[in-house]
């Protein structure tokens, strides 16, 4: 018989933590596209171009290497911090900014300005948002909601439960009602940042394609690689606090050089 004390009620202040990150990992995306869109006459098929490429390059191709990798090294990667920085870095820089490359080269190739970059970049990044952090913000506020309405001893107590399911069960509920409110908020955070720096990397994969200068995509490349190993690396030393707001402060900062080299550069016509 399932204990109703052993998972406490889901304070409202991680309810609300949820709902941040989950309006900033939706509702950001789609109002990006829509401002995009309005000011700049971008095309929204750059937004979905994005989104595609981010599911093949990133959830499909790039998994398919960490499978083949980490399974046939071990522990030698994933048991050193910085062995596991470095190569997750690199894999991220190289599959994302590649992937980048090629649909603006080869999707984008007639439609390829400023803007639609723009437009390709807030897909990449609003993608990722949605369903990395999304999906886990709808999951965590429907066992919430479960908790609270007193649901769960009836769904935990359904033939066909057995006890591995049920433990898991539980401890996943109870992390829900018992982790700190502020930690919900970081997942908000980080998409903040990590969309800022998808629309900047993707102006400047845009240039590397747009006017033939292969550094501008290798810049991308070494700028993603930085970002991900440095978070990976200061996570070991550092609150989770202050790793976010240290990657924040690193898009914000190439996301003001961007804007500045987007509204300095020659203006690109019009959608077609």
């Amino acid at each position: 018989m399932f204990d109703s004390t052993v998972i406490p009620r889901v304070p409202a202040g991680n309810i609300i933590g949820m709902i941040f990150s989950l309006v900033i990992s939706v509702g950001l995306p789609i109002a990006l596209c829509i401002i995009v869109w309005r000011k700049t006459r971008a095309r929204i098929s750059g937004f979905f171009i994005g989104a595609a490429t981010f599911v093949l390059f990133v959830l499909i191709l790039e998994q398919i290497m960490h499978t083949v990798v980490l399974t046939a090294t071990g522990t030698a990667i994933t048991g050193n911090i910085w062995l596991y920085a470095l190569y997750g870095g690199l894999a991220a820089g190289v599959f994302e900014e590649t992937g980048r490359y090629l649909a603006m080269k080869l999707c984008m190739k007639k439609t390829l300005n400023k803007q639609n970059a723009i437009m390709y970049g807030v897909g990449h990044g609003g993608i990722e948002a949605m369903l990395l952090v999304g999906m886990a913000c709808i999951s965590n506020l429907l066992i919430a909601v479960m908790i609270n309405s007193g649901q769960v001893p009836a769904l935990l107590s359904m033939s066909g439960v057995d006890e591995s399911t049920y433990q898991l069960a539980v401890a996943q509920m109870t992390a829900v009602s018992t982790t700190p409110a502020w930690q919900f908020y970081m997942a908000g955070l980080e998409r903040i940042a990590a969309i800022i720096f998808h629309i900047s990397a993707s102006y400047l994969v845009y240039l590397a394609v747009k006017e033939k200068k292969l550094p501008y995509y290798l810049l991308a490349v070494l700028l993603h690689f930085l970002l991900d190993a440095m978070a990976l690396i200061l996570m070991k030393y550092l609150s989770i606090l202050a790793v976010e707001l240290i990657t924040l402060l690193f898009s914000c900062v190439l996301g003001g050089v961007v804007w500045k080299m987007y509204h300095n550069g020659s203006r690109d016509g019009a959608a077609a």
